[in-house]
């Protein structure tokens, strides 16, 4: 949720950056109002088909919100956050930078949009459902996000969910306790958490199986085997929705929801508004800082004159280093560049070393078999296999980004802590284009066909020993025996082409499939780290500007300073000291709003800056 002592805070630093005329401060301050206002948390409910995913999201708002049947699964993700009004809204997202489609329906018609029931395959093109509900849970900014059943990282579902990772505040993964966890899971599990701070996992339908304590403690032994720290939290959402309707309290605590409900509001939505806190901290504290720099040149100039040429020369030099920063062959700019140049080699090379490994694999399979008989097996194995190449490589490439992003901060501020920019990889590119195996067209051969073509070998075989019968003086029909077993070497044969015409066109088939993914997904990849160029190439040459203007004041402000006559100084070190105690009191109150957990209680200062005196 939006923390309003931090909106408050950002405001009265943008006032002051327009009073002291540094718009090019008040840029980076704008972003972090935008991000304060934005109050959605994003928690997402993931998980295995049928896994009671739908029936928790409706016990934690106590709500019908998501269909739930034996029969019914989820075929498109549904979004469940504040409102003061019971609203369904369908959401598809435009083609070249057009604004996603919004399309109201009425609550009851949900289950016809995001059900594999009423909307097999998704035809309808959704990119997701948004429901608002009047809900004390979601009040604070939690959004509820019901995924489809995920399958593991080898699925079209579950390369989507994994492109959506890094732009979630905390993943719950459910898993229900007829049976511990999988390999797949385990495997989501480990990738998920690289990629999102907050991962936990939910086991479900307590109710139904007594034995679930003993699960619990399997999966506890998985999670720990596989290095995978996450907390457990069994519930029975069935519990759960009977203690709402009947308010029963004890019936509550048995349902395990206290301590679910307890972990998104004091650990989820608790840590994004710590986070957010911090992060306007530091960048109004930056922003005093920078609006101070020239007035504590100026101060000192105006109380000891003399001090003016060693300060000049010390500030000239900060500012030469300063502008070092902004130039193309500084080492930060070297980094980025190089490092994005090597992370996109690198990456495609991934990409390229797994679909290769697939291929060789699928090819072998083609050749143990027959295409035709075990098509559909292969099929889904094949694109589970590419979609897991996809989804694992999407999240390496992520990895390494960040890891990039922390070099180039590093060789920027040369081992002094800055801050760096929210990076986002969730534009879901990758996974939309993992499509299935397209099956290569068969040559059927009938019984009718094989007759006539044992029937065309076995002509020829008789007729050409026939033949040669009639000139030892036998009966021409004394090559039948050799007519029939031609006929037959006939069908043999050409049964036999024909395999090797369905494998070699199989092993065409994936081969075209592969070069179209490699395609696809490495133009995403590509497109992805060019953005976080982008993104961190502005961050940092936005900081170097910043600093370079304030030095450039500072200098500007000492030379100044020695022009005053002894009145006028005495009175402008009085105007610098007020200013500048206007300044700290927003640093101030930037370091209590994490010190003191952002009570909303402003400090006892000015209500604002006052636009600098000229000297």
């Amino acid at each position: 949720m939006a923390v309003p002592a931090a909106v408050e805070l950002v405001d009265l630093a943008l006032k002051a950056t327009t009073a002291y005329d540094r718009p090019d401060l008040g840029g980076r301050l704008l972003q972090t109002r935008k991000r304060l206002i934005d109050p959605d948390v994003r928690v997402l409910v993931v998980g295995e088909f049928k896994q009671g995913k739908s029936q928790l999201v409706n016990a934690l708002v106590n709500a019908p919100v998501c269909p739930v049947d034996d029969d019914i699964a989820t075929a498109v993700p549904t979004v469940v956050k504040h409102a003061e009004t019971t609203t369904v809204t369908l959401i598809r997202e435009g083609g070249d930078d057009a604004p996603p489609q919004r399309t109201e329906v009425p609550a009851a018609q949900l289950a016809q949009y995001v059900s594999e029931a009423g909307n097999p395959g998704n035809k309808a093109m959704l990119s997701y459902a948004e429901v608002g509900l009047p809900r004390k849970l979601l009040a604070g900014g939690l959004v509820l996000v019901d995924t489809p059943g995920v399958g593991g990282l080898g699925s079209a579902h579950g390369a989507a969910t994994m492109s959506a990772l890094p732009s979630a505040d905390a993943v719950l993964l459910v898993s229900d306790v007829a049976q511990e966890y999988t390999g797949p899971e385990l495997e989501f599990l480990e990738a998920a958490l690289k990629l999102c701070p907050n991962v936990a996992c939910v086991l479900t339908k307590t109710d139904l199986y007594p034995h679930w304590r003993r699960i619990m403690e399997l999966d506890r032994g998985h999670l720990g085997n596989a290095g995978i720290h996450a907390e457990i939290f069994p519930v029975s959402s069935m519990l759960r929705l009977h203690a709402a309707k009947t308010q029963d309290t004890a019936l509550m605590d048995e349902s395990g929801f206290r301590e679910l409900v307890n972990f998104l509001l004091n650990k989820v939505v608790a840590q994004s508004d710590d986070l957010d806190r911090r992060s306007t901290s530091h960048d109004v504290l930056s922003v005093a800082e920078q609006l101070s720099a020239g007035m504590k040149a100026e101060l000192e100039v105006q109380e000891d004159p003399g001090r003016m040429e060693g300060l000049v020369g010390e500030l000239t030099r900060a500012k030469a280093n300063a502008d070092e920063l902004k130039q193309r062959s500084s080492r930060w700019q070297i980094t980025l560049n190089d490092g994005v140049a090597d992370l996109q080699s690198d990456i495609d090379y991934d990409l390229r070393d797994r679909l290769r490994t697939i291929g060789r694999e699928a090819e072998q399979l083609i050749d143990d078999a027959d295409p035709a008989a075990v098509w559909d097996q292969f099929a889904e194995w094949f694109h589970q296999q590419v979609s897991s190449a996809a989804s694992s490589n999407f999240v390496w490439a992520a990895e390494r980004a960040r890891w990039l992003a922390g070099q180039v901060a590093e060789h920027f501020a040369e081992g002094a802590e800055i801050a760096l920019p929210e990076l986002r990889f969730d534009d879901g590119g990758m996974a939309g284009k993992v499509d299935p195996l397209a099956q290569p067209e068969v040559e059927r051969s009938g019984v009718g066909q094989k007759l006539l073509t044992g029937m065309r070998g076995g002509y020829s075989g008789m007729l050409m020993f026939g033949m040669l019968g009639t000139l030892m003086g036998m009966s021409i029909f004394a090559g039948a025996p050799a007519g029939i077993a031609l006929g037959v070497k006939t069908v043999r044969d050409e049964n036999k082409r024909q395999l090797m015409k369905r494998r070699s066109d199989a092993k065409q088939a994936v081969r075209k499939h592969i070069d179209e993914v490699t395609f696809q997904v490495g133009k995403d990849s590509r497109d992805m780290l060019r953005r976080t160029q982008r993104q961190l190439r502005d961050h940092f040459s936005a900081l170097a500007e910043e600093v370079s203007t304030s030095l450039a004041a500072s200098v500007l402000a000492a030379q100044s300073a020695v022009k005053t006559t002894s009145s006028e100084r005495e009175q402008r070190i009085r105007d610098l000291k007020a200013e500048l105690s206007r300044i700290e009191g927003l640093a101030t109150r930037a370091r209590a709003l994490v010190n003191n957990g952002a009570t909303g209680q402003p400090a006892a200062v000015s209500s604002g800056p006052s636009p600098r005196k000229s000297p």
